[in-house]
Protein backbone atom coordinates (compact mmCIF):
# COMPACT_ATOMS: atom_id res chain seq x y z
CA UNK A 1 0.00 0.00 0.00
CA UNK A 2 1.08 3.18 -0.95
CA UNK A 3 0.27 7.13 -1.66
CA UNK A 4 -1.41 7.88 -5.22
CA UNK A 5 1.80 9.59 -7.38
CA UNK A 6 0.74 12.34 -9.79
CA UNK A 7 1.98 9.54 -12.32
CA UNK A 8 -0.74 6.91 -11.37
CA UNK A 9 -3.56 8.89 -12.47
CA UNK A 10 -3.64 7.05 -16.08
CA UNK A 11 -2.55 3.71 -14.26
CA UNK A 12 -5.71 4.17 -11.56
CA UNK A 13 -7.82 5.44 -14.58
CA UNK A 14 -7.57 2.60 -16.66
CA UNK A 15 -8.26 -0.44 -13.61
CA UNK A 16 -11.54 2.04 -13.13
CA UNK A 17 -12.62 1.93 -16.39
CA UNK A 18 -11.63 -2.32 -16.38
CA UNK A 19 -13.74 -2.27 -12.59
CA UNK A 20 -16.90 -0.12 -13.41
CA UNK A 21 -18.99 -0.74 -16.48
CA UNK A 22 -21.04 2.60 -16.19
CA UNK A 23 -17.62 4.74 -14.73
CA UNK A 24 -18.36 8.49 -14.75
CA UNK A 25 -14.76 9.09 -16.30
CA UNK A 26 -14.94 13.20 -15.24
CA UNK A 27 -15.87 11.97 -11.68
CA UNK A 28 -13.23 9.34 -11.40
CA UNK A 29 -10.61 11.97 -12.83
CA UNK A 30 -12.02 14.55 -10.34
CA UNK A 31 -11.53 12.08 -7.45
CA UNK A 32 -8.05 11.07 -8.12
CA UNK A 33 -7.13 14.74 -8.49
CA UNK A 34 -9.02 15.73 -5.45
CA UNK A 35 -8.83 13.12 -2.72
CA UNK A 36 -6.79 11.43 -0.73
CA UNK A 37 -5.65 8.42 -2.60
CA UNK A 38 -3.36 5.45 -1.41
CA UNK A 39 -2.68 2.36 -4.21
CA UNK A 40 -2.50 -1.25 -3.42
CA UNK A 41 0.58 -2.22 -5.53
CA UNK A 42 1.41 -6.23 -6.51
CA UNK A 43 4.35 -7.30 -8.29
CA UNK A 44 4.79 -3.35 -9.09
CA UNK A 45 1.59 -2.88 -10.98
CA UNK A 46 -1.96 -1.07 -9.34
CA UNK A 47 -4.00 -3.69 -8.19
CA UNK A 48 -6.59 -1.46 -6.43
CA UNK A 49 -7.17 2.27 -5.21
CA UNK A 50 -9.39 3.85 -2.42
CA UNK A 51 -10.13 7.56 -2.37
CA UNK A 52 -11.26 9.43 0.90
CA UNK A 53 -13.02 12.72 1.15
CA UNK A 54 -12.45 14.78 3.95
CA UNK A 55 -15.52 16.51 5.58
CA UNK A 56 -15.05 17.89 9.44
CA UNK A 57 -15.05 14.68 11.50
CA UNK A 58 -16.18 12.51 8.83
CA UNK A 59 -13.89 10.81 6.32
CA UNK A 60 -15.83 9.44 3.15
CA UNK A 61 -14.13 6.29 0.95
CA UNK A 62 -15.34 7.93 -2.18
CA UNK A 63 -14.32 5.04 -4.83
CA UNK A 64 -13.00 1.94 -3.84
CA UNK A 65 -11.86 0.27 -6.88
CA UNK A 66 -10.21 -3.02 -7.61
CA UNK A 67 -8.76 -4.47 -11.23
CA UNK A 68 -11.23 -7.46 -12.10
CA UNK A 69 -7.74 -9.43 -12.54
CA UNK A 70 -7.71 -9.26 -8.41
CA UNK A 71 -11.36 -9.29 -7.51
CA UNK A 72 -10.78 -13.06 -5.27
CA UNK A 73 -8.05 -11.48 -3.38
CA UNK A 74 -9.11 -9.42 -0.98
CA UNK A 75 -7.47 -6.26 -1.79
CA UNK A 76 -10.74 -4.58 -1.61
CA UNK A 77 -10.80 -5.78 2.11
CA UNK A 78 -7.09 -4.05 2.58
CA UNK A 79 -7.84 -0.91 0.78
CA UNK A 80 -10.71 -0.52 3.33
CA UNK A 81 -8.60 -1.59 6.17
CA UNK A 82 -6.45 1.07 5.47
CA UNK A 83 -8.97 3.37 5.04
CA UNK A 84 -10.17 2.87 8.25
CA UNK A 85 -6.21 3.07 9.55
CA UNK A 86 -6.18 6.31 7.89
CA UNK A 87 -9.43 7.95 9.57
CA UNK A 88 -8.33 6.82 12.74
CA UNK A 89 -4.55 8.25 12.41
CA UNK A 90 -6.20 11.78 11.25
CA UNK A 91 -8.79 11.75 14.04
CA UNK A 92 -11.83 11.12 12.26
CA UNK A 93 -14.81 9.68 14.37
CA UNK A 94 -16.63 7.88 11.44
CA UNK A 95 -15.72 6.58 7.90
CA UNK A 96 -18.74 6.31 5.33
CA UNK A 97 -19.37 5.19 2.05
CA UNK A 98 -22.57 5.73 -0.30
CA UNK A 99 -23.72 2.75 -1.52
CA UNK A 100 -26.26 3.02 -4.56
CA UNK A 101 -29.41 1.41 -4.42
CA UNK A 102 -29.65 -2.09 -5.43
CA UNK A 103 -26.05 -2.72 -5.30
CA UNK A 104 -26.18 -5.41 -2.26
CA UNK A 105 -23.08 -7.24 -2.95
CA UNK A 106 -21.26 -3.56 -1.95
CA UNK A 107 -23.86 -3.43 0.85
CA UNK A 108 -22.95 -7.06 2.20
CA UNK A 109 -19.73 -6.18 1.57
CA UNK A 110 -19.35 -2.86 4.40
CA UNK A 111 -21.82 -4.74 6.42
CA UNK A 112 -19.61 -7.38 6.70
CA UNK A 113 -17.11 -5.04 7.87
CA UNK A 114 -19.34 -3.30 10.84
CA UNK A 115 -20.71 -0.93 8.54
CA UNK A 116 -24.42 0.10 9.38
CA UNK A 117 -26.94 2.20 7.84
CA UNK A 118 -26.77 6.04 8.09
CA UNK A 119 -29.52 7.21 5.78
CA UNK A 120 -30.59 6.41 2.22
CA UNK A 121 -27.83 4.85 0.77
CA UNK A 122 -25.28 5.91 3.45
CA UNK A 123 -23.47 3.55 5.41
CA UNK A 124 -21.17 4.01 8.61
CA UNK A 125 -18.76 2.92 10.34
CA UNK A 126 -18.07 4.99 13.95
CA UNK A 127 -14.43 5.15 14.56
CA UNK A 128 -12.92 4.47 18.39
CA UNK A 129 -12.59 8.23 18.72
CA UNK A 130 -16.41 8.66 17.86
CA UNK A 131 -17.83 6.63 20.84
Amino acid sequence: MRPFRADDEGLLFGVAKLAFADQDERHTLATLARDTVFVAELGGEPAGWVALEESGETLRVEQLCVHPAHDEEGIDGQLLEWAEGYAISIGASRLEIVVESGNDLAAAFYRDRGFVPAGADLLELVLPQGD
